[in-house]
């Protein structure tokens, strides 16, 4: 399997605040976000204008789009569902977005990113209750059985993942076994399991307008 490349840090430098979007590199001290807090270019350093209003509700939102790696369109189905269900809908929405099997097998630490563990589920390396699964928004369940097939635990990229997330932890509502490259969903994710710096309720008020 090839090693993903994707997006790289100097998007956490344009937002100034930590996106994940490279993996474990984020969490070392070669995280371009560590290095130069400031947008990239050679205006980076530069004052900019306050982003107020709309401009905040946008950012905010492309911000949440680019974490977990979900197109315009998508992500409208993804509030329109959120909007329909009971409870604050901000909520029901990273919750819906926590719940893709992609972001699933990034948290459990299958995969050192959101991007790469879209790769190992469209490439068929990931089972879901005994069932291959290919559909990176596919939404897990409690209870649900997360593997890694037999044939692809010896990927170094996936061991070297499970290595990470040892010492990293994963979320309250996920559960790990390393030794047989599983993982179950204990529950259904909170807004209190989400640690990433989303403000929701700014995504509601773009959408509301």
């Amino acid at each position: 399997m090839a090693r993903y490349t994707g997006p790289v840090c100097r998007l956490c430098r344009r937002e100034r605040m930590k996106l994940f979007l490279k993996g474990d590199r984020c969490f070392k001290e070669k995280c371009a976000i560590e290095r130069r807090n400031y947008p990239p270019g050679q205006h980076g350093t530069r004052r900019g204008r306050r982003i107020q209003g709309y401009g905040l509700q946008l950012r905010e939102k492309q911000k949440v789009k680019r974490i977990y790696g979900v197109l315009e369109r998508q992500f409208r189905l993804y509030f329109k569902n959120a909007d329909r269900q009971k409870g604050i809908t901000g909520e029901n929405l990273l919750a819906m977005l926590e719940r893709r099997l992609d972001n699933v097998v990034y948290s459990l630490g299958f995969a050192a990113s959101r991007a790469q563990a879209r790769q190992l589920v469209r490439h068929g390396h990931v089972h879901a209750n005994g069932r291959k699964v290919t559909i990176p928004s596919y939404q897990v369940r409690v209870n649900d059985q997360i593997v890694i097939r037999e044939a692809s635990r010896k990927n170094e990229f996936v061991r070297a993942s499970v290595e990470t997330a040892r010492g990293r932890g994963v979320p309250e509502w996920l559960e790990l076994d390393p030794e047989n490259f599983a993982g179950k969903v204990l529950r259904l994710p909170v807004r209190e399991d989400i640690k990433l710096p989303i403000q929701e309720q700014l995504i509601v008020e773009l959408y509301s307008r």
